[in-house]
């Protein structure tokens, strides 16, 4: 009877331990939004305990600019979301002229996830990664820290998959199952539903091998004589 007991209480605290790592990771996922979104209610959103960031559209090639952006960062992060941005690249502009763009929009010191150069998959052979680089390069230069590459499996196993970027962490779209290529986001379906929001928005939930710590911006570093946050 002892035994069966003991061999009981092992099998609930296996369990137990078991129901809280799956809640950990189902809390590590988020929705990205952009103008398709309308206008949404944050604290509706925010009340849902499962999400815990937000990517917002800011900018599209060399003029676009989603006209919720301002409305969507402030709204979010006033509820207490971790909020990022993103960019649609574009293969017609160069480089230069969409982080003319982006520059004028996205505001570090609104960040508080890295940014995200989105790259749809209807690029295909179009891509021209020479201009890829050159404006992750800006990015980086821009925001002090590597962008985050979304994109296709399809797109990353022809173009990101070389050590060149080993560095950068990727945000996979897979509405068909787990991806199959390495990834930190992934952004697993385009028909979410969570009150605040009318009709569908994109879900995307973390690697299990990543936190959301992974995709935050870096600290500012203190500088001599800088005396804050002491």
């Amino acid at each position: 009877m002892a035994r069966k007991l003991n061999f009981s209480v092992v099998v609930l605290l296996m369990l137990s331990l078991y129901a809280v790592g799956v809640q950990a990771q189902v809390r590590t996922r988020g929705i990205d939004v952009s103008k398709y979104q309308g206008t949404i209610n944050w604290t509706k959103v925010a009340k849902d305990s499962t999400i815990r960031f937000v990517y917002v559209k800011a900018t599209e090639g060399t003029s676009i600019q989603d006209p919720y952006y301002k409305a969507n960062v402030k709204g979010a992060r006033k509820a207490g979301l971790l909020v990022g941005s993103y960019h649609l690249y574009s293969s017609k502009t160069t480089a230069y002229q969409q982080m003319a763009n982006i520059r004028k929009v996205v505001k570090k010191s609104e960040q508080d996830l890295v940014p995200v150069l989105d790259i749809e998959g209807h690029h295909s052979g179009r891509l021209y990664m020479n201009r890829v680089d050159k404006l992750l390069e800006l990015m980086e230069t821009e925001y002090g820290v590597k962008p985050i590459i979304y994109t296709s499996e399809k797109l990353y196993k022809t173009h990101f998959a070389g050590k060149k970027y080993r560095k950068y962490h990727i945000f996979i779209a897979n509405y068909r199952g787990y991806p199959t290529t390495r990834f930190t986001l992934w952004q697993y379906t385009e028909r979410g539903h969570c009150n605040g929001i009318k009709g569908y928005v994109d879900f995307n939930r973390l690697h299990r091998n990543h936190s959301l710590g992974d995709i935050k911006m870096p600290k500012k570093k203190k500088t001599d004589g800088d005396t804050t946050g002491k």
